[in-house]
């Protein structure tokens, strides 16, 4: 099946043309019967740094990909949340922000109509069994947008008093348009994930009190009445969860269970527990995958895990785990990474790799198809390779980008370590106008390695830098550079190291354990865990990680800080960061920047303002990346 996959690409890009513009599918979601699926499609603008294209909401047919409807009602609007009704009717939001309100509008093949209209932001449509009713997350006059990685509201005047809560709140289909929006979950209650049960009565969901962003950590897994919204805990797991769902005959919940250290990076394993209420069953255990994104269909569980180098469309039973299709790509759908018929036999997704620019995918669970040719002029920019390695007992494996046709000489190399630490770094087209290509083109080599701690290997892999961060993981990063240099040309006296998040604590860290590195360039990273404890917005995060708060145990904490060996720091580093990052405060970077400018080594912080967790707004990003190709130019050699 990988080869049918890669041969369909690779058919695409055979006879390419130049510059083509990239088109963008985004939010799929598939029709209960299979026929139909519907995406968010938009022609992308040039660079990095181009504002986001205004996208349309089109809907094909699953057989050949042929166009049947365009939505496009606002054009000063954004869509997002597609979901298809039992009956076949098209569910969308309709953002406008020069008004500050998100409208949830019905496509039913005749008309669109106005659902009802929040003031503030909203997210994850579903209909009712039935088809009657759509329950939709709310938060009423939001202050920030929703997640910890937005911008933090600035902290001014008396600070934690008050926090965003997304609620759910139910509406009928028969009614007029509501725009007195009532939730029907209780105040103070955070409803990050849900699913209706079947018989419409309720829902399952992810919930917590308190502030959303910092207590996702400790959500609990909770059953809610749709009418009077009281609330029946169902059990209380001691991993973080994800993806709540019911089973048809509404007597079991299953939901993805793990070390996650971000909300939104999904990964663990399946677990179930009665919908009554008990103790949860790891129905995956010891299997060396991690499940990405979960469905429970009416033919039974489906899960998309990645494996390795591969992600996989696959079904957990009783009797171990079937899988249906599987590729060295990324999928996406929807909020999750596959979309599903109701009877779990059709699949469709977007689909990608590091040399193929996205596609969407559908048809039989066991062999989707590609449907759409809107980007096959587009060649590849880069060559990939899936690089593994054992280190300490570990099976590694990571990505290495680079030209097409080997240098004549050696060559520089960037290593990317991911956020997280747990998450994986997963193919990605690389367009030919981003920064990436740009660096291949230039003569780098690109190494993405995946470290104990990350998705892909299983839960054992994941958990295995528990209290040991910046040791294990970095040995397997210096470890899998080597692999690099046995597999391609790469000079090892000009090796670049950088990482966002937890990336770029690691990107600080390194720069006091080893010398290997010439030039660094660290975003958002974390110098020391003692002042982050205190500081951060999420300190929930790091209980599971660490064992215990810094307060009750800070000797891991200061162990694992890179303020801590400072003095042995010797690599120049280009330090950026948000201004408004409540995951990881500013002060993380002017606190190492300030400690490398006293000892005397050539840094340089950027703190951008207005921006959260990552750089997003078009003229930043179109700064940060000349300065950072700058800094591996005068350090590398490029």
């Amino acid at each position: 099946m990988r080869l049918t996959f890669a041969a369909a690409l690779l058919a695409a890009t055979a006879t390419p043309a130049l510059a083509a513009p990239l088109h963008s599918y985004a939010g799929l979601a598939l029709s209960a019967s299979g026929d139909r699926v519907a995406s968010v499609e938009a022609i992308e603008g040039e660079g990095e740094s181009a504002r986001a294209a205004h996208g349309r909401i089109v809907v094909r047919a699953v057989r050949d990909g042929k166009v049947l409807a365009t939505i496009d009602p606002c054009a000063k609007c954004s869509y997002s949340g597609l979901t298809f009704g039992p009956g076949g009717a098209l569910a969308y939001l309709q953002r406008d922000r020069e008004t500050g309100t998100v409208a949830l509008a019905l496509a039913d093949g005749k008309a669109t109509r106005t659902i009802a209209t929040v003031k503030g932001i909203a997210q994850t449509p579903r209909f009712s069994p039935d088809g009657k009713k759509i329950a939709l997350l709310v938060t009423l006059n939001a202050a920030k947008e929703s997640g910890a990685t937005q911008p933090g509201v600035r902290l001014v005047g008396e600070i934690g008093e008050k926090n965003d809560e997304q609620r759910l709140a139910v509406f009928s289909l028969a009614g007029s348009p509501v725009s007195d929006v009532r939730p029907v979950s209780p105040a103070n209650r955070y409803i990050y994930e849900y699913s209706w049960t079947p018989d419409g009565s309720g829902f399952v969901a992810t919930t917590a009190l308190g502030n959303g962003d910092n207590n996702w950590w400790v959500a609990t897994l909770d059953a809610i009445d749709a009418t009077t919204g009281s609330v029946r805990n169902i059990a209380q797991p001691r991993t973080q969860i994800n993806a709540p769902r019911v089973s048809p005959d509404g007597r079991t919940v299953a939901y993805i269970g793990g070390l996650m250290s971000d909300f939104g990076s999904v990964g663990g394993d399946v677990f179930t527990v009665p919908f009554a209420g008990g103790e949860p069953v790891n129905a995956t255990k010891g299997e060396k995958a991690t499940v990405t994104s979960l469905t429970w269909t009416k033919g039974g569980l489906r899960d998309v895990r990645l494996m390795g180098s591969d992600m996989q469309i696959a079904a957990p039973g009783a009797k171990g785990t079937t899988v249906f299709w599987a590729q060295p790509a990324s999928f996406a759908a929807g909020d999750g990474r596959v979309a599903y018929s109701a009877d779990g036999s059709v699949a469709a997704m977007v689909a990608s790799d590091f040399e193929h620019a996205p596609a969407i995918y559908a048809g039989p669970v066991r062999a989707p198809h590609k449907i759409t040719s809107e980007n096959d002029a587009i060649a590849p920019s880069v060559k990939a390779e899936s690089i593994t390695w054992k280190n300490d007992g570990y099976d590694v494996q990571g990505w290495l980008l680079g030209p097409a046709v080997a240098p004549a000489g050696k060559a520089p190399m960037i290593v990317t370590v991911h956020g997280g630490p747990a998450a994986a770094s997963t193919p990605r087209f690389v367009a030919a106008d981003s920064a990436d290509a740009d660096y291949v083109v230039k003569g780098y080599y690109l190494f993405f390695p995946n470290p104990r701690g990350s998705y892909g290997q299983g839960e054992a892999f994941t958990a295995a830098n528990k209290r040991d961060f910046g040791g294990g993981d970095l040995r397997d990063i210096l470890a899998g550079v080597d692999a690099v240099e046995r597999a391609a040309p790469v000079d090892d006296s000009r090796l670049g190291l950088t990482g966002g998040s937890y990336g770029g604590f690691m990107a600080m860290w390194a720069n006091t354990q080893t010398n290997r590195f010439k030039a660094i360039v660290a975003g958002a990273g974390l110098s020391n865990w003692i002042s982050y404890y205190g500081t951060n917005g999420i300190d929930q995060w790091m209980i599971p990680f660490f064992g215990k708060s810094a307060y009750d145990d800070p000797k891991p904490y200061v162990e694992a800080s890179a303020i801590t060996d400072i003095k042995k720091a010797r690599t120049p580093t280009f330090i950026y960061v948000g201004e408004r990052d409540i995951e990881v405060p500013p002060t993380q970077s002017i606190e190492y920047w300030h400690a490398l400018k006293e000892l005397g080594v050539p840094t340089t912080l950027m703190i951008y303002p207005d921006e959260g967790h990552g750089i997003r707004q078009p003229e930043h990003v179109a700064d940060l990346r000349k300065r950072v190709a700058a800094w591996w130019a005068e350090y590398l050699g490029k």
